[in-house]
Order: C-alpha cells, then sequence, then structure tokens
C-alpha cells in the first residue's frame, strides 16, 4: 500500500457567523501545526470576545486522524466541540482549529439547536477559507564540503528538494524539506556523495 503524503487544510485564518434566535455563533478557523498553538489562540479570541458566554472549539491534526481535541466550554456535552470535529471530518481537514463563540441570546436552543448552530457557523466559516492541499515533510541538514557543493546542488535540482537554510564556508550545510514520498531516493543520492553527512531533523 503506498503512503499517502497528501492532506487538505486551509491556507489562511477565515471567519464566519450563524445566529438563531437570538443568540450569535462567531466561528474562527485557523491553520495549526502543532497542540501549542491553540492555548494563544483561544486566549487571545477570550480576551476579544470577554462578554460572550462560551468559546468552544475543536482541532484535528495529522493527516491519518489520529490527534484531535474538542472542548465544549459550559455547553452541554456533546453539542459544540464535537459538531465543530465532525465538519472538519466530513470536509477531510486537518492541521486545523476551530473556535466558535457564542453570545447567548436569552432563549435556549436546546440540544439539536445548539448542534445545528455549531455545526452551521463552522461551515460558515469553511466556506469562507481557501483549501489547499499540502504535503506531509521531513527536514534534513546535509553537511559536505565545499568541493562537494555542485554534486550536491544538482541532486537538489533533480529532486526538486526545498531548501530551508543554507550555510557555504569551507564546511557547509544545507537544511532541506523532502517529501515523505521522496525521501528514500533523496536520501539515498545525497549519502553517495563523497564526505557528507545526512541529519534527520523533524517533520513539518
Amino acid at each position: 500500500m503506498l503512503f499517502d503524503d497528501t492532506y487538505k487544510t486551509i491556507e489562511n485564518p477565515a471567519e464566519g457567523v450563524f445566529r438563531d434566535r437570538g443568540s450569535k455563533f462567531l466561528a474562527y478557523a485557523y491553520p495549526i501545526n502543532s497542540e501549542n498553538d491553540i492555548k494563544a489562540i483561544v486566549a487571545r479570541l477570550k480576551s476579544e470576545h470577554p462578554k460572550a458566554n462560551h468559546h468552544c472549539w475543536a482541532m484535528r491534526l495529522t493527516i491519518d486522524r489520529s490527534v484531535f481535541r474538542v472542548n465544549d466550554d459550559g455547553e452541554p456535552s456533546g453539542t459544540a466541540g464535537r459538531p465543530i470535529l465532525n465538519t472538519l471530518l466530513s470536509k477531510d481537514l486537518t492541521n486545523i482549529l476551530v473556535v466558535v463563540v457564542r453570545y447567548f441570546g436569552g432563549t435556549l436552543l436546546g440540544v439539536p439547536g445548539l448542534i445545528n448552530a455549531y455545526k452551521a457557523a463552522t461551515e460558515n466559516a469553511l466556506n469562507q477559507s481557501v483549501i489547499i492541499s499540502k504535503t506531509v515533510n521531513d527536514v534534513y541538514t546535509i553537511s559536505f564540503d565545499y568541493l562537494q557543493m555542485n554534486d550536491i546542488m544538482r541532486i537538489i535540482k533533480e529532486e526538486n528538494l526545498i531548501v530551508l537554510n543554507q550555510q557555504f564556508d569551507n564546511d557547509c550545510s544545507i537544511q532541506l524539506s523532502i517529501r515523505k514520498t521522496q525521501v528514500e531516493q533523496a536520501l539515498f543520492k545525497l549519502n553517495k556523495v563523497s564526505g557528507s553527512q545526512v541529519k534527520y531533523n523533524h517533520s513539518i
């Protein structure tokens, strides 16, 4: 089975809104790369909307649907975070956080009403988003002697590798972003260059 190294996410933050019986649901969608991004985003929205009753959210990370979290923030269990997450799943989006800020309008919406409102607000934000396909890439640093420069640069060009960082002196190093499905072939070529050393950094 071939490893699928592509996934869909949103290009930029986007906003949406849904209203029902006086309650206002403001949805904010953000592309994220790790769980560490969530806290600051939610804190900022809480400071921007201090009088809102709830700040509910769902996030999804990685391309295999394995990492996700939901937060109902005081709404009845399963009526806020889960509908947001289900909308992300239905659109097959990942590396994304959606926060829905609710201003209560005085009328209880009931469980079906809440589920519909959080789903509709999320869909509205996603409809304003630019959805893009990205690839899972590994980042490697290759160290080599200046005399090997031409060989290394030729491989980078042949394999269409992305240069993130480079340092040229007597001892040179280049940080490369390599698509997951290309890693084996690219490393095989790079390791064949005399005196070169390849070190794995992380995935993006």
